[in-house]
């Protein structure tokens, strides 16, 4: 009989010689950054919450203050500035006429930072705030985007973010898991334009599965089948789950398959939540005044202001990597009505959580990313007036914000042009942003990688990324 190829850790973990074996077996468990090497960054960040706006958000209307475009109004944008560059099929061969902002902006902060009228409660918070204005991606349809920011590929498969971080930073909390992810369950913009997202945007890839996301659901069990059926009690339900794993213990030894190995500490894990989850979501012990930070949807199940208070309560409990999911952004038309919905949703409770971190001394060690997939145009995609119109999909430019976790606050990163369309200046890819959440992490992105199909697979892919240095505080 073909004896099984051990994997690297259950090489160590069988054949290792002396007794410091099982020791380096152990670390090797918990910590998947084998690799650790002296030109390691320091860590400024020990957890991470993404706040994925799905859909995109219009950098112009929110972000991207350009006040000269009030006098363009409905005037073709000049061929010099779209240079020939792709757009999407529902606006091809069609006119591009510019369409201003109808919001009004104001300076805010110490720094005089413009920002929309739709933004007040994160408009006070903006000295916490670093506005990367330069964002840019290779895609320009909504998925392939998506996952490229999410997983750093366009090419469905490979490991996402929090997958990373798990694998190399290890596990905070024996009883939650690494990586969780929120969805809202609804949202103000309209339901039209709204498209999946699929649990890969979450997936682990070529990782062990143990490092894949959990998603938490926003009405019933917060993890699914977290409850003991009837007539099983949590005593049988022990006695079942040693059973099963003695004889997964026993499948392993015949075929080192490590799957089977990351079965059992899932299941470990479904036992332990059992307990810590219900405790995790159960907001009977926050203060008024904590909720009031929020808004009040955050006493809505399922809403972006509870999810972000939910978040909160996770890098409390040592969750390394929180992501959060608000969908309807997809504005092709009636962007104005639309958006102000979407702001309602997540201006306050993003303000909400900076300053309930901040208050708590959490926000110093915990990185915050707020970004969509891409930006819009700033031409107009259907009927245009200037009370309604709406933009298409724009990877050229767009407006993300990071905060806390040894980010520089009060302060812009990066210029476009007078029509919000190219970059002027200081250009940031999606995968320099990964580098960048990696190296606040204590993480070299070209040292954490994971062997898989031939190549040295990394968070940032195969192309060049730099760690926007000029941000780091």
């Amino acid at each position: 009989m073909t004896q099984p190829i051990p994997s690297r850790r259950s090489f160590i973990e069988q054949f290792g010689m002396g007794a410091g074996a099982s020791a380096v077996a152990s670390i090797l468990q918990n910590i998947g950054y084998a690799e650790q090497t002296s030109t390691q960054p320091p860590a400024k960040a020990k957890q991470v919450i993404f706040l994925f706006m799905a859909g995109a958000p219009s950098q112009l209307d929110l972000f991207d203050y350009k006040p000269d475009l009030q006098k363009l109004f409905s005037q073709p944008l000049p061929p010099s500035v779209s240079n020939g560059q792709r757009v999407t099929a529902m606006t091809k061969g069609k006119s591009q006429l510019i369409a201003p902002s109808m919001f009004k902006f104001a300076p805010k902060g110490e720094n005089g930072i413009y920002m929309s009228e739709l933004l007040p409660h994160l408009s006070k918070q903006v000295d916490d705030l670093c506005l990367i204005k330069t964002l840019h991606t290779d895609a320009i349809n909504h998925d392939p985007a998506k996952t490229l920011i999410c997983t750093g590929s366009q090419i469905p498969g490979k490991a996402s973010m929090g997958s990373w971080l798990s694998y190399g930073l290890g596990r905070m909390n024996e009883n939650l898991p690494d990586f969780v992810v929120l969805n809202s369950a609804f949202w103000t913009g309209g339901t039209g334009n709204v498209q999946a997202l699929y649990s890969r945007l979450w997936g682990s890839g070529f990782l062990p599965s143990k490092h894949q996301g959990v998603s938490f659901q926003p009405s019933g069990d917060p993890v699914l089948f977290l409850s003991n059926p009837p007539g099983v009690t949590r005593q049988t339900r022990r006695s079942m789950l040693g059973l099963v794993s003695d004889l997964n213990r026993n499948h392993h030894d015949l075929i080192g398959d490590p799957e089977i190995q990351t079965t059992i500490a899932q299941q470990e894990m479904a036992f332990r939540m059992q307990s810590s989850v219900p405790e995790l979501t159960d907001l009977g012990d926050e203060t008024e005044a904590t909720l009031n930070l929020y808004g009040s949807e955050v006493q809505k199940s399922g809403s972006f202001a509870r999810n972000c208070l939910l978040a909160r309560r996770m890098i409390e409990r040592g969750v390394r990597f929180v992501q959060l999911f608000h969908r309807g952004w997809d504005h092709h038309v009636g962007l104005p009505k639309k958006l102000r919905g979407q702001a309602y949703d997540v201006d306050q409770p993003c303000a909400g959580l900076i300053r309930d971190l901040k208050q708590r001394g959490l926000l110093d060690e915990t990185l915050i990313v707020f970004a969509g997939e891409f930006g819009r145009t700033t031409f107009c995609q259907g009927k245009l007036t200037p009370n309604n119109y709406g933009r298409d999909h724009h990877p050229r430019c767009f407006t993300g914000w990071v905060a806390g976790g040894g980010i520089r606050g009060g302060m812009e990163f990066g210029q476009t042009d007078e029509f919000s369309y190219n970059i002027a200046e200081k250009p940031v890819h999606v995968r320099d942003l990964n580098a960048t959440i990696l190296h606040q992490l204590g993480i070299d992105h070209e040292s954490l990688t994971f062997p898989f199909r031939g190549l040295d697979q990394r968070l940032t892919g195969v192309e060049e990324a730099h760690v926007v240095k000029e941000i780091l505080a």
